[in-house]
């Protein structure tokens, strides 16, 4: 019985060995050493305080500042939450928050969709260009700026497709609002 378990057991052992330790510590090595950055979690930093990541939505709710998409999390922009609103799109409940969003946003139509719609995450860290476009005279507004350099500013924020062709051009919420602070204190 034991010469039957004997390499079964080793088989279990060895890959556990080989996909539980030694794959995992070998990715995490060669991902520090090539993409320090974006291996540590793509932080934004000031100084030695972490701002925020690149990757994780924030709730920016002030008028001076560009607002992200809505958060589908059970607590709005809870990582530990994350995860889209599961309704469809005739669910009634969803209409009426969105409304509810659309009136709330203050925006002229139309309104960009991304600007009361929530990603699959419920954490999307960046907006469309429209959806920046569209808040640029209430953040200049707010800030005392001249809507011309704050549109400058999201035209300058926004990032093109990768490649080209993968994804669509975004604009990263955080970055934005950093770079917006930068050009207020001038």
């Amino acid at each position: 019985m034991i010469s039957h378990l004997r390499p079964a057991l080793v088989f279990v052992g060895g890959f556990t060995l080989l996909l539980g330790l030694a794959y995992p510590l070998s990715m995490t090595a060669i991902a520090t050493t090539l993409l320090p950055h974006q291996a540590q979690g793509s932080l934004i930093r000031d100084g030695d305080r972490v701002l925020g990541s690149e990757l994780v939505g924030q709730n920016f709710t002030a008028p001076g500042s560009f607002h992200p998409r809505p958060s589908a999390a059970a607590t709005p922009y809870d990582a530990m939450a994350s995860g889209g609103s599961n309704l469809g799109p005739l669910s009634q409940k969803l209409i009426d928050r969105v409304r509810a969003d659309v009136a709330a946003a203050g925006l002229a139509a139309p309104v960009p969709a991304d600007a009361v719609t929530a990603s699959a995450s419920g954490l999307d860290p960046d907006i469309s260009p429209q959806n920046a476009q569209a808040q640029v005279a209430r953040v200049a507004a707010a800030r005392g700026i001249a809507p011309a350099r704050v549109a400058e500013l999201v035209e300058r924020q926004t990032r093109q497709p990768i490649l080209g062709i993968f994804g669509a051009p975004r604009v990263n919420v955080l970055a934005l609002n950093r770079a917006l602070d930068t050009l207020a204190a001038q």
